[in-house]
């Protein structure tokens, strides 16, 4: 089973997301948080189960989507890096 690890630029990404989702509800906020962590332990077993990112297309590049949020990754070897988490936004 491989590691799952958390960039900080990431982990940046994912408290500035659950700070703006708390202004209107901490319930909430956690909530969110919890069921983006739980979203990306599961690449552990199952790390090339989400699509390639479109416009990188390399294999070990990935992302899953989550609602209205990208989450990106990297597989490498030792382990399996989350690199960023951003709002997908509308047209």
């Amino acid at each position: 089973m491989t590691k799952v690890l958390w960039t900080k630029p990431a982990f940046q990404d994912l408290q500035s997301i659950k700070d703006y989702i708390a202004r209107d509800s901490v319930y909430y906020s956690d909530k969110f948080t919890a069921d983006i962590i739980m979203a990306t332990e599961r690449l552990s077993q199952f790390p090339r189960s989400e699509r390639m990112v479109p416009e990188i297309g390399e294999e070990n590049t990935r992302e899953i989507i989550y609602g209205s949020y990208r989450i990106m990754y990297q597989i490498r070897q030792e382990a399996i890096y989350i690199t960023q988490v951003n709002v997908i936004w509308g047209e």
